[in-house]
């Protein structure tokens, strides 16, 4: 299970832009954009775009804790964005980023708001990244929301293409089995992301480069606040997109198998998100896999976080 640093952590996860994946059915019917900000004319606006590229492609050098200038360590860990939002955000049903700008204002249950584009990249900071907030008037967020614009060129506002989140999953008829992941772990996933889930590196710690293949769990992670701690998203990602090189057209792992392998990365160690309790203040609008209390229902932690699901979908009020 592979996901790669160049040309690909990184996102939001947007639809988590970080952090939840939204899950659409059947194939894409008209063909996906290629965006290509190489072919920009020379100028300020070429300069922004690729600026917000390196900095989805390349978040640990400029952004990330090991960053040259402190004063921008905004991210917490070395995750690139692209470690979720893959190909710099522009793949197919990997929480691609392309349609974003056009989403945005949106309303968001998990602040029980209507947010902005900014606000979301920011969600994906403290998140996925367990960082903190990039000033939304500084010139790294306004050079993201330009390559957002430029990748989501000719999208109609409010009307994303399909294409974006991760395909649907079929929700299995018993709970998700964190020991059945392990092994699907250790015979699939391990060769790139390690036996320990600590990832491999481009270089050494400290040199700001980040990972050839992620850390997917430890303290050099997401925290338990992002979207992908959530089983239902990380499962449907994992099935998409894992082992790297994989698509939803042809996807390597059985449906069981996505579901039980992203329980057991899911039950490791990561970093703790504080004040979780207020995420969701309508509980009505809380996701059934959010895997932290309180809840809306009178189903158990456990269910909540390993399934199964079918019956919390069915008590759902219409």
């Amino acid at each position: 299970m592979t996901v790669m640093r160049h040309g690909l952590l990184a996102i939001l996860a947007l639809a988590l832009m970080c952090s939840g994946a939204a899950a659409q059915k059947g194939a894409p019917t008209s063909p996906w954009p290629q965006p290509d900000p190489s072919k920009l004319a020379a100028g300020p606006w070429k300069d922004a775009v690729l600026y917000g590229r390196k900095l989805i492609v390349e978040t640990p050098g400029v952004l990330g804790p090991e960053a040259p200038n402190k004063a921008m360590r905004y991210a917490g860990n070395n995750l690139s964005c692209q470690s979720c939002h893959l190909q710099a955000g522009t793949q197919q049903f990997a929480l691609p980023l392309i349609g974003a700008f056009a989403v945005y204002p949106a309303y968001m249950g998990r602040e029980d708001q209507v947010r902005t584009l900014e606000d979301r990249i920011n969600g994906c900071f403290e998140r996925s990244m367990n960082g903190r907030a990039l000033p939304a008037d500084s010139h790294e967020m306004r050079a993201m929301v330009a390559y957002l614009e430029f990748i989501s060129a000719g999208v109609p506002i409010g009307s994303p293409p399909k294409g974006r989140g991760t395909p649907a999953l079929p929700l299995l008829s018993r709970a998700a089995d964190p020991k059945l992941g392990s092994a699907v772990y250790q015979k699939i996933c391990a060769d790139c992301h390690q036996a320990n889930g600590l990832g491999q590196r481009v270089g050494v710690k400290g040199d700001a480069k980040g990972y050839v293949y992620p850390p997917l769990w430890g303290p050099d992670s997401f925290n338990d606040g992002a979207g992908m701690h959530r089983l239902m998203a990380a499962a449907a990602f994992v099935h998409a997109n894992m082992p790297f090189g994989t698509t939803f057209k042809s996807p390597a792992l059985s449906n069981e198998d996505a579901w039980d392998v992203a329980a057991y990365i899911n039950s490791q160690p990561r970093p703790k998100r504080a004040h979780l309790e207020r995420d969701y203040p309508n509980r009505s609008r809380k996701p059934i896999d959010a895997p932290f209390p309180p809840f809306a229902d009178k189903f158990s932690a456990a269910q909540h976080t390993l399934g199964p699901y079918q019956p919390m979908q069915d008590a759902k009020p219409r």
